[in-house]
């Protein structure tokens, strides 16, 4: 018999804040957190000086913990640890320890500067910048490495490493080792540190925005004028468990997830896909046993692209075959690569609570090549539903679809 997964805990860091009270005022003020990165001046031929940074200072920790982690973990730690609080899992709790908890945590990659450092060795070939935790923060897992051994985690740990799909993968799968019995509770998210290399790859893509002075005016997902993304930085992390184990220790339930589709295009390692995008919807509609008509709003990826742009939203008309209500987090924090799936999730989760869902800032005129969805815009809608979608898309043709239900009293 399948089991029911609620989440009862979670946290962000973001450019919007880290407290829903914020983000929510945030939202409500219809204004994005882009700034113009005055620093990557420096870099030539680099179009692009934009990003939403975060204001982020680890929380004073032992140096035993803090000493193998670059920055992508030390939000992935900070973010995971405020989830746990509120899920009321203390650090002793010894459930952490019992096997029937794991971890499912990605990121784009680990953090950059280690990595320069063993390219240094490689250069000049002096190996003097190579410490004991060179590798520790530099490697792919080194998000869900680390919290594993810092909360004792001995159940299953699962990496997810997807670019753009990182964070809703993993609660993609968290969800499943849940479901299926294998876990009772799992620490679930993504995290992505800021760097102009992350915005260089899709400036050399021509998929970057370089409105470097208009700021607020970009990024404009579904916008005729858009001209491309903004790179940004922050962490998700959720805390799911198993419906009856949640009950009988008295936890919060502060929603339900019901369905996870994943799949990839098998076509082309950057250009979305219309039709396999579409797919992912459809299997965590079949997962959900929830007919389209219900869902009452979709995050979407909208990453201000002109091909992503356009594959999504066709995707998501083709799939609900009527103008759902939809708009982009990312027009006001940037996509945020590998945290994306977690703080979009979480973000839009509370807005179901919220009855409030954010409008499409940015979105002046809408691009006619785009799909007849419901966009969301002025002051944002005030949607009652009992579901919701999150959906998100990356490099590699990797699609995913998530749908939480509001099961409040």
């Amino acid at each position: 018999m399948k089991k029911r997964v609620v989440i009862t805990g979670g946290a962000v860091i973001s450019a919007l804040g880290d407290e829903w009270a914020d983000i929510f005022a945030k939202l409500k003020e219809g204004k994005n957190c882009i700034r113009r990165m005055d620093d990557w001046d420096k870099y030539e031929r680099m179009n692009t000086r934009l990003a939403s940074p975060v204001d982020f200072t680890l929380p004073d920790y032992p140096r035993k913990i803090t000493r193998g982690l670059g920055r992508v973990s030390q939000l992935a730690l900070a973010s995971t640890d405020r989830a746990l609080a509120s899920a009321g899992i203390g650090k002793d709790n010894p459930e952490l320890k019992g096997g029937r908890t794991g971890i499912s945590y990605g990121s784009s990659m680990g953090s950059i500067d280690p990595l320069i450092d063993f390219f240094s060795m490689l250069i000049h070939n002096d190996v003097t910048k190579i410490t004991a935790t060179t590798y520790i923060k530099a490697m792919p897992q080194t998000c869900a490495a680390n919290i594993g051994v810092i909360f004792g985690i001995t159940g299953r740990v699962i990496t997810t490493n997807t670019a753009c799909t990182s964070g809703s993968q993993a609660i993609g799968f968290a969800y499943e080792a849940i479901k299926h019995g294998l876990q009772d509770i799992m620490i679930a998210g993504g995290a992505e540190e800021m760097n102009p290399a992350n915005a260089a790859v899709f400036d050399t893509l021509f998929a970057a925005s370089s409105k470097n002075d208009s700021p607020h005016k970009t990024p404009a997902a579904y916008d005729k004028n858009r001209d491309g993304l903004v790179v940004g930085e922050g962490a998700g992390t959720m805390v799911l468990e198993e419906y009856e184990h949640a009950k009988k220790r008295g936890a919060n339930i502060i929603a339900e997830i019901v369905g996870f589709g994943t799949n990839s295009d098998g076509a082309h390692i950057t250009q979305p896909n219309r039709a396999t995008m579409g797919i992912a919807m459809e299997l965590a509609l079949k997962d959900s046993q929830v007919n389209p008509s219900s869902i009452g709003y979709v995050n979407t990826h909208g990453t201000a692209t002109d091909a992503g742009d356009v594959a999504e939203s066709w995707a998501t008309a083709d799939v609900f075959r009527r103008p759902v209500p939809a708009s982009t987090l990312k027009n006001y924090i940037g996509h945020t690569l590998g945290a994306c799936g977690a703080i979009e999730a979480w973000i839009s989760i509370h807005m179901m609570k919220e009855k409030w869902f954010c409008p499409n800032i940015n979105l002046e005129e809408l691009d006619s090549r785009c799909g007849p969805l419901d966009y969301i815009t002025g002051s944002g809608r005030e949607i009652d539903t009992e579901y919701i979608m999150s959906n998100n898309f990356a490099f590699g043709g990797i699609n995913t679809s998530l749908i939480f239900r509001d099961i409040s009293d």
